[in-house]
């Protein structure tokens, strides 16, 4: 696994409320589906979804997820790349909280937690391709 995070995702209780503190500190939005903000920063992106679709998409109730609830995001080019590293996760120890399946955006995840219960999320996002140095941008980084 690459030595960087591609999307930290955080739960939140009020999605509206977050966007506005966000947005507050001078962050601007980029387009998204509803029900996901994402905010590009330097080399990521900071997403905010709310807390319970967070937990259903894990499959952990929600209470799991305590007041602080977030996943690490590690953006992979292939599902053959999340099923890879979701299988040497475990092998290192983490609980697979989701196995690599389909999601309702066009997406290949998995979730899993590290000995100490951090959670990370490994994508492949076709609409946000890889730069060739592995860096992440919410819909990719275009023509160049």
């Amino acid at each position: 696994m690459e030595q960087r995070v591609s999307l930290i995702t955080l739960g939140v209780a009020d999605l509206k409320r977050a966007t506005a503190f966000y947005a507050e500190l001078g962050w601007e939005k980029v387009e998204t589906p509803d029900g996901i903000v994402v905010f590009d920063l330097i080399g990521q992106s900071i997403g905010l979804y709310p807390l319970e679709n967070l937990a259903e998409d894990m499959g952990v109730p929600v209470e799991r997820l305590g007041t602080g609830g977030a996943t690490l995001a590690h953006n992979v080019s292939s599902r053959e790349e999340v099923d890879g590293l979701v299988e040497a996760a475990k092998s290192a120890g983490a609980e697979i909280l989701r196995a690599p399946s389909e999601v309702f955006w066009g997406g290949y995840i998995a979730y899993f937690a590290d000995p100490d219960g951090h959670v990370w999320e490994i994508a492949h996002n076709p609409l946000s391709p890889l730069a060739e140095d592995g860096a992440f941008r919410w819909e990719g980084f275009g023509e160049t």
